[in-house]
């Protein structure tokens, strides 16, 4: 079974640093973001270097239980594993734009905001949600950082970001005289003019800060930098929750770039509760 120790372990061995540039030159791979995305489903497929476009299918088949699209998280699916979002930004700086879904640090099988194929694509209720994040340098147009972070490091329970959506509903309900209509985003009022000719669409925009933001009190070490960097950040409990032969591959990787740190992250829920997690990094 796949997860993102193995892809880790791929991209430290692989030394792919120009992610465009790879895609360009095999698959004709133009935009970023789609060689960003090509990039995580091989890596979690050890499919970096196979030209067969038929046998990488049957691999990812063997891989993945579910691709998704542009306007339904997640992107992609682990089959028995992680879900993964992807999210390509061309700064540091920006928010991280996650339109009508907010973020989640868990992703279930109820959720309005997932199709249906994904709901059916295995037998799930709750899984693990990690958010792979790019940046893009404008001047390179190449990746400067990579970010996977499981969103239980990142995001608040669901509770959360529902109140907020929830009391948006309300109070569009409480307006004289509206005729509401619930939809998978926030509503629709119908008939808003005399003629009953004219609706209006609520739909939630939600963004998130980028982790080099968020996690800026961990030594990140972001100054000076000519190459990639990779993060990758999960709650401790969920690194021992790989298989220990993963663990102790990767611990023994003899690569000077590569780093394993205990750190302890801010609760999503209450900051002023600290988690113990772990902080893989690496410069390619």
């Amino acid at each position: 079974m796949s997860n993102l120790l193995q892809a880790i372990q791929i991209v430290v061995r692989c030394q792919v640093l120009d992610i465009t540039g790879f895609y360009r030159s095999r698959n004709k791979i133009n935009a970023v973001g789609d060689a960003l995305e090509a990039f995580v489903k091989d890596i979690f497929s050890d499919t970096l270097y196979e030209s067969d476009v038929s046998k990488k299918h049957e691999i990812y088949e063997n891989v993945f239980s579910y691709f998704g699209n542009q306007n339904n998280p997640p992107d992609l699916m682990l089959i028995n594993g992680d879900a993964i979002e992807v999210k390509k930004i061309e700064s540091e700086n920006s928010q991280i734009a996650l339109n009508s879904s907010y973020p989640s640090a868990k992703l279930f099988s109820d959720s309005l905001m997932i199709t249906q194929a994904c709901r059916q694509c295995e037998n799930w209720y709750e899984k693990d949600i990690i958010y792979v994040i790019g940046s893009i340098n404008k001047s390179t147009n190449q990746l400067s950082t990579l970010w996977f972070v499981y969103g239980d490091c990142y995001a608040a329970s669901k509770e959360i970001y529902e109140r907020i959506r929830t009391t948006i509903v309300s109070g569009v309900n409480l307006i004289p005289d509206v005729e509401f209509s619930p939809t998978k985003e926030l509503g629709r009022v119908n008939k808003v003019d005399p003629l009953g000719i004219t609706h209006l669409r609520i739909r939630g925009m939600w963004h998130i800060e980028h982790p080099n933001k968020v996690f800026n009190y961990l030594d990140l070490q972001l100054e000076n930098r000519t190459t990639l960097r990779l993060f990758v950040l999960m709650r401790d409990e969920k690194y021992h929750s790989f298989p220990a032969s993963d663990r102790a591959n990767l611990e023994a990787l003899n690569n000077s770039n590569l780093s394993i740190s205990n750190v302890q992250i801010k609760s999503p829920n209450n900051p002023v509760k600290r988690i113990p997690a772990k902080l893989i990094s690496y410069q390619a």
